[in-house]
């Protein structure tokens, strides 16, 4: 059986001189809360392009911006603060979710010193969007989060997908990590809780100051842009499923 580890893999594009780095999370979950979090906070910081991760696991896709094409999964980093952030342009399928984790073990884990990663949750009534609560892989993280002045939570839980995966195998591997969950609009992308995000747990707990205002002051059109490419991968994913049917089922 072939070596599920192997099946990505992080290609270094650029030398980035970082002192025991950061690395925060921004792939796309519920929400989009850590994709646009992430993207404000890599923009806004000026970071490089450090890498990308490949793996034949992730959508047949090509993206780009700015008229150029780029590789889905990126890694960008910078020294002012030592960070490292980890981005996608879409939501990644559930067979990518063990190769990439293990990527970012085996090929990244070695440069930085903790990771932060994002989850959305859905809020149950409008005056719980925003609201965050932090677990840590160990007590010295937990104290962070108590000092930073985010809420721990009272009863136990649950996070999947990508970001469960990424933080079982940073905990495995005894690696300093925090899990921020914030409460996030139930069926939209979700600018506001992107900023409270930012406002009210990743500045405490990481030595930068982001300007926020343009996610609430451009909420609607970020909101737009990233329905319209959400809608366009839920398009490609359907039809790839139809592709990949038998021909004998296709016709009943």
């Amino acid at each position: 059986m072939a070596d599920k580890a192997h099946s990505a893999r992080f290609e270094k594009v650029t030398d980035i001189q970082t002192d025991s780095p950061t690395l925060i999370e921004g792939l796309p979950g519920h929400g989009l809360v850590a994709a646009i979090a992430v993207d404000q906070i890599t923009e806004q910081l000026g970071l490089a392009h450090y890498g990308n991760i490949i793996s034949d696991s992730f959508p047949p896709v090509v993206t780009f911006e700015n008229g150029l094409v780029h590789d889905l999964v990126r890694v960008y980093g910078g020294n002012n603060p030592p960070l490292m952030t980890l981005e996608s342009d879409l939501a990644l399928p559930p067979q990518s979710f063990e190769p990439l984790s293990k990527c970012v073990i085996r090929d990244l884990s070695p440069e930085f010193k903790r990771a932060i990663f994002l989850a959305g949750a859905p809020a149950e009534s409008e005056n719980q969007i925003g609201q965050i609560v932090g677990v840590a892989s160990d007590e010295t993280i937990r104290q962070e989060l108590i000092d930073a002045g985010i809420d721990i939570p009272e009863e136990p839980g649950l996070v999947g997908g990508v970001t469960g995966s990424l933080v079982r195998e940073c905990y495995q591997e005894d690696i300093p990590t925090a899990l921020l969950i914030v409460r996030a609009h139930p069926f939209l992308p979700d600018p506001d809780a992107a900023q409270s995000l930012i406002d009210n747990a990743l500045e405490p707990l990481v030595d930068f100051d982001i300007d926020t205002t343009e996610l609430s002051e451009q909420a609607e059109t970020i909101r737009r842009q990233m329905h319209q490419i959400a809608e366009q991968y839920q398009q490609m994913f359907e039809e790839q499923q139809v592709q990949d049917q038998p021909l004998s089922s296709m016709y009943q």
